[in-house]
């Protein structure tokens, strides 16, 4: 399966999605920079990592949001290519309306970088699939802005109808529901904020993040 990164001005997960990828696919992923103004052919599975993309001026993401391929993500989200954003790569798709919501700052105002409890609260998408509905699993998270908010009305719809993909265990930076990820309404766009990319091999603490990547490849395959 051929796979695509994106890199902005400010990345800095860009590597470890690629490594990630790479171990799950067998092929190196390609890496597009923001200012292209379209996408490698064929691909099943574009990436957006985290970071800072343009220093997390205006809001997080707000600028990057806006980048040129941004439109070619939009596109082949559309048609059904899956699309997956970690943290900074989340608040772009909240801010480039792939996802409904937004990120704000965390409660308390802190940068939080530490292994956190996420409950899988659904396992019936590509991204879930090799997890249990419930299960607990260990995800780093790594985020200032990560305090996902959205109305009342938009918060029972996304429940209602399943999308929300990860829940936090305990409360962690203000998020409504502890919501910690949540896909769109066809389940082939997924974005949250803990970093399943730095859980892929037991030297990191562990491998729940690398369930999730095996997963998308065998359901996308």
């Amino acid at each position: 399966m051929k796979s695509a990164v994106i890199v902005f001005p400010g990345s800095n997960c860009d590597r470890d999605m690629a490594v990630a990828l790479e171990q799950a696919t067998g092929a190196k992923p390609q890496m597009v920079w923001h200012r292209e103004t379209e996408l490698p052919d064929g691909l099943g599975l574009i990436a957006l990592p985290g970071g800072f993309s343009y220093g997390d001026y205006l809001r997080s993401g707000a600028i990057g949001a806006n980048s040129p391929i941004m439109r070619e993500v939009k596109a082949a989200a559309d048609r059904g290519v899956a699309v997956l954003g970690v943290c900074n790569g989340f608040q772009l798709l909240t801010e480039a309306g792939l996802l409904p919501g937004a990120l704000l700052r965390n409660a308390g105002i802190d940068f939080i970088c530490r292994d956190v409890a996420l409950t899988v609260a659904s396992s019936q998408t590509a991204f879930t699939s090799r997890y249990a509905a419930d299960e607990a699993i260990t995800i780093p998270v790594a985020h200032h802005d990560g305090n996902y908010f959205a109305d009342a009305d938009t918060l029972d719809r996304i429940e209602g109808e399943g999308r929300v993909a990860f829940r936090y265990g305990e409360s962690v930076n203000g998020s409504a529901r502890d919501i910690a990820g949540i896909v769109n309404e066809a389940g082939n766009v997924l974005g949250m904020m803990p970093h399943p990319e730095r859980m892929i091999e037991p030297a990191h603490g562990g491998t729940d993040g690398k369930r999730l990547f095996d997963g998308l490849v065998e359901a996308l395959s």
